[in-house]
C-alpha cells in the first residue's frame, strides 16, 4: 500500500511550507510557499549562504533594506520555481496590510523583480494578509493577471470577501486557531473532529462548494499529521517537512475527508461592514489576523538585522528563528 504521502498527494496538492531546498527536493510537493518567518530560516541554511552573502554586500554598498529583503526572497523564490512545477508565493511587507496602494505597489515590485530573473507571473502567488485593504489589493493585482494567495485566514467571513474579490487562493491557518482555543478554553488537546481549526476549513470548504467559488482552499499551520489528514481532500494543504516526513512514513489508509459535493446554506454576501464586524465579533480571528501581521513584521525586522551585520542583533536574530 502506498504510504499516506502518496495517497494525499492523489486527493489534494501538497504544497512544502518550507523554503529549504533539500527538503523540498526530498517530498516533491507542487508547489512551496514562504513568509518572512521561512525566509529567515532558509538564510541561515548552507544552500542559501551565497544568497545571503551577496544581500549582506548589497546593503554594504548602500541598498536600503527593503529593497534588499525584497531582493533576496525573490532570489529563494528564482530558487524555489527551479525545482516545483508550481507556484511559489511571496509574500508583501506585513507593515502594509492596512495600505492597499502600498501593497500594489510593493505587489508589483516583486513581480518585476521575479521577471527580471526570468520567471514569469504565472509561476507566482502573491501573499497578502487577508485585511480589508489587502482583499481590495488583490482584487487590483487580478486585473495585472498577477495572482494571490490571501493568508493568515480565521474565518468563514474573511474567505467569502477574498473569494468575491477574486481571490485565487485563501490559505486559512489551522494550528493557530486551534492553538486560541486551547490557551482560551484551557482545553488540552481537542479529538480531531471536534478540532476548532479542522471544523474552521472544513466550513470554508462546504461554503466555497456550494457556492461554485473558483478560489483554491490552501489548508495551513498544521500542528500534527493527524490535523492533515483530516482534511484530505481539500484543494491544497501547506504541510512542514517534518509534518511530510511522519506521512510519508506512515502506511496506513487515508481516509478522504472532503468532496466538492457538500453543500452550505449560509449567506453569501460580506460586505466591509460585516467583514470588520466579523472580526471584532470574533475575538479569535480579530486577535490572531493582528498577531500574524505583527509576527511577520517581527521575523522581516530581525532579517533585517542579519542582514545589517550588528553582530548582537546577528545572533539575537539567528537564535530566534527556531521560536
Amino acid at each position: 500500500m502506498p504510504n499516506k504521502l502518496e495517497q494525499l498527494k492523489k486527493m489534494t496538492v501538497v504544497v512544502a511550507d518550507t523554503g529549504d531546498i533539500e527538503a523540498i527536493k526530498k517530498y516533491q510537493p507542487q508547489d512551496c510557499t514562504t513568509n518572512p518567518s521561512l525566509i529567515l530560516k532558509a538564510a541561515g541554511l548552507p544552500g542559501y549562504q551565497n544568497l545571503l552573502g551577496e544581500a549582506k554586500g548589497w546593503i554594504k554598498s548602500g541598498e536600503s533594506a527593503d529593497d534588499v529583503i525584497d531582493k533576496l526572497t525573490v532570489s529563494i523564490g528564482t530558487e524555489l520555481t527551479k525545482i516545483v512545477p508550481g507556484y511559489v508565493s511571496t509574500e508583501v511587507d506585513a507593515r502594509l496590510s492596512f495600505d492597499k496602494d502600498a501593497a500594489l505597489a510593493r505587489a508589483r515590485h516583486l513581480i518585476k523583480l521575479y521577471e527580471a530573473n526570468g520567471v514569469g507571473r504565472e509561476r507566482i502567488l502573491i501573499k497578502l494578509a487577508s485585511t480589508w485593504e489587502g482583499i481590495q489589493a488583490a482584487e487590483e493585482l487580478k486585473k495585472d493577471d498577477i495572482r494571490s494567495n490571501m493568508t493568515l485566514i480565521f474565518g468563514l467571513e474573511q474567505a467569502i470577501a477574498c473569494a468575491q474579490a477574486g481571490a485565487y487562493l485563501i490559505s486559512p491557518f489551522v494550528g493557530r486557531i486551534t492553538d486560541w482555543y486551547k490557551k482560551s478554553t484551557g482545553t488540552k488537546d481537542y479529538p480531531v473532529d471536534e478540532d476548532p481549526g479542522i471544523q474552521s476549513v472544513r466550513e470554508i470548504y462546504r461554503h466555497f462548494k456550494a457556492h461554485g467559488y473558483e478560489t483554491i482552499i490552501m489548508g495551513a499551520s498544521f500542528r500534527s499529521a493527524a490535523q492533515v489528514e483530516a482534511l484530505a481532500g481539500c484543494d491544497r494543504l501547506t504541510v512542514s517537512p517534518q509534518l511530510l516526513g511522519e506521512l510519508e512514513a506512515d502506511e496506513g489508509n487515508l481516509k478522504r475527508q472532503l468532496t466538492p459535493t457538500m453543500g452550505s446554506d449560509k449567506e453569501d454576501k460580506v460586505s466591509e461592514a460585516e467583514y470588520r464586524w466579523s472580526l471584532a465579533e470574533d475575538a479569535m480571528a480579530g486577535e490572531k489576523l493582528n498577531e500574524g501581521i505583527r509576527s511577520f513584521h517581527q521575523d522581516t525586522q530581525k532579517l533585517k538585522d542579519l542582514l545589517t551585520g550588528d553582530q548582537a542583533q546577528e545572533k539575537r536574530a539567528v537564535a530566534q528563528t527556531g521560536a
